[in-house]
């Protein structure tokens, strides 16, 4: 038992949470039910979200950047889903890139998803539903029989593996200081829980970003910590591939 960069102490090393990672990563890979984009087949789609990726990563707020895989996928399906491995398995699903508007907005979930790996809230969480002991066996790949149900639970298709209200803030506070660091709008998470609320979906938010705190005080505690840092919330000018072109390279 150690403290880790974020001063948390944890039962579970770095190295331990790449393995897991890596063991759920290749678990939804083999399973059909995920239907994954390949890189090759929509390259200019990958590259655009590898962009945005790196620019959050290289913000100078990311604990474990160079120690974490980072490696995205995209989902075609048409829900609003995205989440993160232990280690930094990013997968977002096209249903969700094609609600959001702007690329500011999906900067702050992935900001929000970054964060949920680097503070290491998803191997928190499994260690307190499953125990050291078994996850260690997961992540050694000793233990095929729940490592589909780990898997399905991350990704919210099983029994939901909800975060704590305080990782959730978390989660939102770090997306903003991500962000303030780079050309996005540095509360770019606010505007996915604001298009909730204008449409009536306020109690019914997507499983990833849990129902709670709500998402009207999503939105007042984003933008609260947009105003402490003084950072910048207008959006993004881009050039050349923007967000309705990645969002028109996918599938329909």
């Amino acid at each position: 038992m150690a403290c880790d960069k974020n001063g948390d102490v944890s039962f579970f090393s770095i190295e331990q949470d790449k393995e897991l990672g890596a063991q759920v990563a290749a678990q939804i890979a083999s399973d059909t039910s995920f239907n994954i984009l390949s890189a090759s087949e929509y390259p200019e789609a990958y590259a655009y979200l590898e962009s945005m990726k790196n620019v959050i990563l290289n913000s100078g707020s990311v604990s474990y950047k160079d120690e974490f895989a980072w490696k995205l996928h995209i989902i075609d399906d048409d829900v609003l889903n995205a989440f993160a491995t232990p280690g930094g398995y990013i997968y977002v699903y096209t249903g969700l890139i094609k609600y959001l508007e702007k690329a500011d907005d999906l900067a702050g979930v992935m900001g929000h998803e970054i964060a949920h790996a680097d503070q290491r809230h998803s191997s928190k969480q499994l260690q307190k539903a499953y125990g050291v002991q078994i996850l260690l066996s997961i992540a050694l790949g000793e233990d095929a029989s729940q490592l589909a149900q780990v898997a399905g639970q991350i990704a919210g298709t099983g029994a939901i593996l909800a975060f704590s209200r305080s990782a959730e803030t978390e989660a939102d506070d770090f997306s903003v200081q991500y962000l303030s660091d780079t050309d996005y709008a540095c509360n770019g998470a606010a505007s996915f829980f604001q298009k909730l609320l204008d449409e009536g979906q306020g109690g019914s938010t997507p499983v990833f970003l849990s129902t709670h705190p709500l998402p009207g005080n999503r939105v007042a505690d984003i933008n609260a910590k947009a105003d402490k840092l003084g950072c910048d919330t207008g959006t993004i000018t881009e050039s050349g591939f923007t967000y309705q072109d990645f969002k028109n390279s996918l599938p329909e």
